[in-house]
């Protein structure tokens, strides 16, 4: 098996499962960072942009507002009054002093017996600080001397009174206007307005705006503001289309994963990396397992396509929604990849269709273990898919499991009511019905337009009284029973070996279906009576003859419409071996000189085997013919026959192109003795009854029947 045609083989089916692989993981990089979807997770979206959709809540979320908070703390800081320093005392001592002085010089003035009345009010006018009214001057310079003393203790008191409160430079002017107020009964209206005029000048200014303590002051006002907190609840609309977007609206749609960063390559390498990872535990899958998808390569590419097409419409239409992605039937690729290619297939790939569809989601962490239990519980209900029933057990697994999940993830760690839970859980049942809703046809219609097969066609088709099988049983009766014997000898092994042991059963069933179109040339359907239809024939028109019938086998399978996989059991149970029997008639003629026999007359067009299934059914076929001729006594005799026929196929290249080991080769002979022995083991033979006139004990020995000699065909 390391021919150089062996070798090429295994480069050309390393290098096509890596290449798809490749495309796979490209493609499924792109559909994850993908900007297109339906409804985006994310936009390239910033303070004063419109919004070009609805934006919701994809989970309920309570989070402090650092914008909401820094305008509450702005408001407090605002609302915090200029802080001016206390009043000055060393101001108002000061104006005091000046009034003294005012009315000291005016009291010398008044004195002055030399001066005119006119000189008086000349000099009033010149005194610094003080500013009269004619009619006040006149005022004051006829006031006795008592009401003089009066009104100059009155100024000092109304100075006092205005300088003893706070007076800020922008209320000076009020406080100057007040002054008539504050003035005392006890002087005349004009006495009054003199006394006002005299001191309003003095008043001034005597408490100042404090930065420091305005600062001081409006921090503690900042810092007396709680954070302001938001709240949104799973589906809540954060923003409307057309809406213009504020920072506040950007901050909460950041904190729900709704905003691309400015920086998204962490995005983009934390993809790569899962992507990756995805791809290096696939080609191990591919390495170490070696499934049957891997040297197929139209399963291969189907397998592809339907995992680019769930994981492109997750990506597509689940993000930025809350229901819909409960409803998503992503169980439904599971479902489909075990019915069409076995559980593990499923399993292993459900998983990472699992994990990509979940990633980057804004309820990544709950959808996650929900896609996951949800595939794979119903992969394992699913089984081996044989019956319409499993499919209703897959759909009550998923969502029994997809409800379990709901439960376990939303009802601790959210705030949900019970109302959103029903909907969840109600979306878990939804999403099971939908996935083998779409499985079950699926997998039928994926099988009879692209010729794969499934575990319910071939248990309909091998239905005894399936169209070719009936009419294979009428045609060729013994044909079919030797069929019957090397289906229950292959099934047994290919368990052995873990092969796929329903596959190879039915292809055992229709391996031999050609020799219907022809039956009486082949020993088995031939009436004991009849002479054998070959005694007659040259050995090459003999030969031909038998080869023929698995191009007829081929014919029949395309009449019927069988799933291509049977082609392959048809094609490739001789493989290129030759007709033995055929073969060594020719060389006799010839003398014994096998030089002068075209070998190629007498050899199977092929291919040989391409599957574990395939071998198995050649060794089979082989085994159990030749055991039918030579009807082995003993296990020893049986070892020996099953230990031929397999090295007779291996010596001649005929499992070059399988993934048998050694290891498998063993546990296949081991099967067939012990299968053999058991179908083949000597029998008793029960004496005739005869009449007697008196009795007679009759003994039983066993004897072994000889079986009549069978002349070799295949």
């Amino acid at each position: 098996m390391d021919s150089p045609h062996s070798s090429r083989f295994l480069a050309h089916r390393t290098f096509l499962p890596a290449l798809v692989l490749a495309c796979i993981s490209i493609l499924a990089y792109v559909a994850i960072v993908q900007p297109w979807s339906l409804r985006q997770i994310s936009l390239p979206l910033s303070v004063g942009d419109v919004a070009p959709q609805d934006l919701r809540a994809p989970r309920t979320i309570h989070y402090a507002s650092n914008v909401l908070t820094e305008a509450a703390r702005a408001d407090a800081e605002r609302a915090v009054a200029p802080v001016y320093n206390p009043p000055d005392t060393a101001i108002a001592r000061a104006q005091s002093e000046a009034l003294n002085s005012i009315l000291v010089s005016i009291s010398a003035i008044r004195t002055t017996q030399a001066a005119t009345l006119e000189q008086k009010r000349t000099e009033l006018t010149a005194i610094q600080g003080l500013t009269l009214q004619p009619v006040s001057q006149d005022v004051l310079l006829v006031l006795t001397s008592p009401r003089w003393e009066l009104l100059q203790t009155e100024a000092f008191t109304l100075l006092e009174q205005a300088m003893q409160n706070p007076v800020r430079t922008e209320d000076l002017e009020p406080v100057r206007q007040n002054l008539p107020s504050l003035v005392s009964l006890t002087l005349t209206e004009k006495e009054a307005v003199l006394a006002v005029e005299i001191v309003a000048p003095l008043v001034v200014a005597n408490s100042f705006y404090s930065p420091e303590l305005t600062d001081v002051a409006r921090q503690v006002a900042r810092e007396a503001v709680e954070p302001v907190t938001r709240s949104f609840v799973s589906g809540q609309t954060i923003v409307t289309r057309g809406q213009v977007i504020t920072a506040a609206d950007l901050e909460a749609l950041t904190a729900l994963g709704l905003v691309q960063p400015k920086n998204p390559a962490f995005n983009y390498l934390g993809a790569a990396a899962l992507v990756a990872l995805s791809a290096i535990f696939t080609a191990l899958y591919f390495f170490y397992r070696k499934p049957v998808v891997v040297s197929d390569l139209r399963s291969l590419i189907l397998l592809a396509l339907l995992f680019v097409i769930f994981l492109v419409g997750a990506r597509v239409s689940n993000p930025n929604r809350t229901i819909v992605p409960y409803l998503f039937p992503v169980p439904a690729f599971a479902l489909l990849v075990s019915a069409l290619f076995g559980m593990e297939h499923g399993m292993v790939f459900g998983l990472l269709m699992s994990l990509l569809a979940a990633y980057g989601m804004p309820d990544a962490l709950g959808l996650l273990p929900y896609y996951t239990l949800s595939s794979l519980c119903g992969v394992l209900a699913l089984g081996q898919a044989r019956r319409v029933g499993q499919f209703l057990d897959a759909a009550i697994a998923i969502a029994v499991a997809g409800a379990a999940m709901v439960a376990a993830y939303r009802l601790p760690f959210t705030d949900m009511d019970w109302i959103g839970l029903a909907t969840l859980i109600g979306a878990a049942v939804f999403a099971g019905i939908v996935s083998t809703s779409i499985a079950l046809p699926m997998q039928y219609l994926l099988a009879q337009f692209l010729g794969l097969t499934t575990a319910l066609q071939l248990l309909e088709i091998s239905r005894p009284d399936s169209p070719l099988l009936n009419y294979f049983l009428q045609r060729a009766p013994g044909t079919y029973q030797h069929s019957l014997q090397v289906a229950n000898l292959a099934e047994q092994a290919a368990e052995c070996i873990q092969a796929d042991t329903l596959l190879i059963r039915v292809g055992a069933l229709f391996h031999d279906v050609g020799k219907s179109a022809n039956p009486l040339f082949f020993v088995e359907n031939q009436p004991p009576s009849q002479i054998d239809s070959h005694d007659d024939l040259a050995p090459e028109i003999s030969a031909e003859t038998i080869i023929r019938h698995v191009p007829d086998g081929l014919g029949l399978a395309r009449k019927y419409h069988l799933p291509r996989r049977l082609y392959d059991f048809i094609a490739e149970h001789h493989g290129t071996l030759v007709t033995r029997y055929q073969y060594n008639r020719a060389v006799q003629d010839a003398e014994g000189d096998a030089f002068k026999v075209d070998e190629s007359q007498f050899r199977y067009p092929g291919p040989s085997p391409r599957s574990k299934e395939t071998a198995i059914l050649m060794f089979a076929d082989g085994v159990e013919a030749q055991a039918r001729a030579e009807h082995p006594r003993n296990d020893d005799e049986m070892r020996t026959l099953v230990h031929s026929v397999i090295e007779r196929c291996q010596k001649d290249g005929q499992l070059d192109n399988t993934p048998l080991s050694q290891r498998d080769l063993a546990s296949i002979t081991e099967s067939f003795i012990a299968t053999l022995c058991v179908t083949y083991h000597p029998r008793l033979e029960y004496p005739q009854e005869q009449l007697a006139t008196q009795p007679s004990a009759a003994v039983e020995v066993p004897t072994t029947p000889k079986p009549p000699r069978l002349k070799k065909h295949k």
